[in-house]
């Protein structure tokens, strides 16, 4: 790993790098995989190569990475989606700690931030996870749920409705 960060370091990329094999970047949809985490761009999972995609468990570390046509194909296939509403959380959650330290002036270690951000992100997906299995519906779909929920809850709490 050192060597790679290396390369990079001096290279910008790891295009190139010794032992490893450069694929087009439409293959990698293909590829007999376990996970598949698309994490940079939206809208890269479409029709055209959601039927292609042999992952069995989908992690979008991008923001919606996954067109909701193709959301349904995956869905058919039996392929798990972490969608990146829950995926992608933790960065957001870290924003946050941040902005409760400088707004309170704590100071938390990395160690602290990291401890509560495992919690807080374990904690949501096993939240949504059951109400994936109670409604059976997919993880998109209960995370959606969820959200609703807390939202209408803390409209309900303001007085707002």
């Amino acid at each position: 790993m050192e060597k790679l960060m290396e390369y990079r370091g001096k290279t910008g990329n790891i295009s190139g790098f010794e032992g490893t094999e450069e694929i087009p970047k439409d293959e990698i949809f293909t590829l007999d995989v376990d996970i598949l985490v698309p994490a940079a761009l939206e809208n890269v999972i479409t029709t055209q190569n959601a039927d292609k995609i042999k992952a069995k468990i989908v992690a979008e570390g991008a923001n919606g990475p996954t067109t909701p046509e193709a959301d349904e194909i995956l869905d058919r296939k039996g392929v798990v989606v972490i969608p990146d509403i829950l995926a992608n959380a933790g960065g957001v959650t870290v924003s946050y700690f941040e902005w409760v330290q400088n707004l309170y002036g704590f100071y938390w270690t990395e160690e602290e931030i990291l401890k509560r951000e495992e919690k807080i992100m374990v904690e949501a997906f096993n939240n949504v996870y059951e109400i994936s299995r109670q409604y059976n519906v997919n993880l998109r779909t209960a995370a959606y749920m969820l959200s609703v929920k807390r939202v209408a809850e803390a409209m309900k709490a303001k007085g707002w409705y």
